[in-house]
């Protein structure tokens, strides 16, 4: 036998407004409701004896279902149930990773703080055949205050106690409640929260389902991480199955598809969206692995993080840079437009060469970026500009300012809005960050883009750019840009590129 008090404590919460007043009431199961609705908390068990809510008797009628309750899904009860005592991600282990200690620290409390909605009959409402009795129904009284108490049958915590109509119907959150024995004894309380209705009629419960479940829209999976952008860096996220894949990959391609789509952006229509063969340019995914690999990449345990996917371990309260999709996006277009720009001003030896043994005519493209013998417009480029940016500004984070750089508006969920972009990059063009990436810029393209397989390459040159191709290339051409940026006459250029060469220990 369960044990439980009869008798609970409420609130009265009074939602009602005049205008409501107009609404056509009356007609089959539309009576007008209580101005008003009840809250409180019950156990879980007890509350799933007064509604009954378990698997129906086969020989009952369906003339007895009001229709209220919905099928039952037994995975989802059960999964309900495992993350209750376990919560998330450790309710999705198997069970032979739930047996390595190495998985200990996903264990989480699983918390189901969301109401449940339900209604509370009157004495003697009829369901089918069948009348709520006195005896079996619960009652509420309305205090002063708006408080209440509402009390309980009196034998509802006899194990014999079977009611032919339940004195409570949930209106949603029947799953929760199937996972739970009715005569289940918890080791600790496992209370819900409950808003309860008093004698709706079916109609009125059928219209609730539908804004509850069916009319609000869910947010947008990667939206979450703007918003909690601690959700970022969080291991038990991380060690979800679906972890990753919701804000680094889902990250990743929003802003590859910012790159290619805005017009401001140097990228605008030059990625390879669909994979093509001899396109001649950087795909698709290849942009996305880079951006993983540098930007939204983890916290290494040499200290060094992406920008848009770890702590930034060089402030000091560890904390995350709580930039926006728009931002983020904003960002990478303002280093490849700063890197362009430059290049565009600069007569350097190996920019000139390309464009001279270019035999496009299109004068809107830059060669010495775009064309098939630039290192910048392959994957190996584009890796090694990524982690540079990333790297230098990572370890300059608090000297730049970028946690200055705040965001107000509010943002559209479902897709990265142009216009955010744009006002996004507008606050990028002010102060130390503008000055830093342009340093950074007028820097970076003194190295040598031009692949090895460009035409009156000196044989030295053709062997040192063939140090690139494959994948040691990334870090070859890692290491080259940082030793070139260490001997920088910017002081602020090469003391940064000094610290992430020692903590690469190159």
């Amino acid at each position: 036998m369960i044990t439980e008090k009869l008798e609970l404590p409420g609130l009265i919460n009074k939602q009602w407004l005049a205008e409501w007043d107009n609404v056509h009431f009356g007609g089959v199961n539309r009576e007008k409701p209580q101005p008003h609705f009840y809250i409180f908390t019950i156990k879980s068990n007890v509350l799933k004896r007064l509604s009954k809510v378990y698997p129906r008797k086969a020989e009952k009628g369906r003339k007895d279902d009001s229709g209220i309750q919905r099928r039952h899904d037994p995975d989802r009860s059960a999964d309900i149930k495992k993350y209750v005592h376990g919560g998330f991600p450790w309710s999705e282990l198997s069970k032979s990773q739930k047996l390595n200690p190495d998985n200990d620290n996903l264990k989480m409390p699983g918390w189901l703080p969301t109401a449940i909605i339900a209604n509370i009959l009157a004495p003697n409402t009829q369901r089918g055949e069948h009348t709520l009795t006195d005896n079996d129904a619960v009652i509420i009284k309305n205090n002063v205050n708006s408080t209440c108490t509402i009390t309980l049958p009196q034998n509802v915590l006899e194990t014999s106690w079977d009611p032919t109509v339940a004195p409570i119907e949930i209106i949603d959150g029947q799953h929760r409640l199937w996972a739970f024995e009715k005569d289940e004894a918890l080791d600790g309380d496992f209370e819900f929260p409950v808003i309860a209705f008093y004698n709706l009629d079916i109609a009125w419960q059928a219209y609730l389902f539908y804004t509850i479940n069916i009319k609000p829209k869910k947010i947008n999976a990667s939206l979450a991480f703007d918003l909690y952008p601690i959700l970022r860096v969080q291991q038990w996220l991380e060690a979800s199955s679906e972890g990753n894949q919701v804000y680094k990959e889902t990250r990743a391609q929003e802003l590859t598809e910012v790159l290619w789509s805005n017009p401001k952006s140097p990228w605008y229509d030059k990625i390879n969206m669909l994979g093509e063969s001899n396109s001649g340019l950087v795909t698709q995914a290849a942009f996305i692995r880079s951006l993983i690999a540098t930007f939204i990449k983890g916290l290494s345990n040499k200290g060094l993080g992406g920008l848009y996917g770890s702590i930034i371990s060089t402030v000091n309260d560890n904390w995350v840079l709580p930039w926006n999709r728009p931002q983020q996006a904003a960002f990478l277009i303002y280093i490849w437009e700063s890197i362009t720009s430059e290049l565009k001003n600069s007569e350097i030896a190996w920019a000139e060469n390309l464009r001279q043994i270019s035999s496009n005519s299109d004068q809107t493209n830059d060669e010495a970026f775009i064309s098939r013998f630039s290192l910048l417009s392959t994957d190996q480029g584009v890796r090694g500009i990524l982690h540079i940016y990333n790297d230098l500004c990572y370890r300059q984070a608090s000297e730049l300012g970028l946690f200055d750089i705040r965001w107000e508006d509010e943002l559209k969920e479902d897709y990265i809005d142009t216009k955010d972009v744009n006002k996004a990059l507008s606050l990028l063009n002010t102060g130390k960050i503008k000055n830093f990436i342009n340093k950074l810029s007028k820097e970076v393209i003194k190295f040598n883009w031009s692949t090895s397989a460009t035409p009156n390459l000196q044989e030295a040159e053709k062997q040192n750019q063939m140090l690139f191709k494959g994948s040691g290339g990334y870090k070859e051409l890692r290491r080259q840009l940082l030793v070139l940026l260490q001997n920088s006459s910017e002081s602020e250029i090469s003391t940064a590129a000094t610290e992430v060469f020692q903590i690469l220990q190159y």
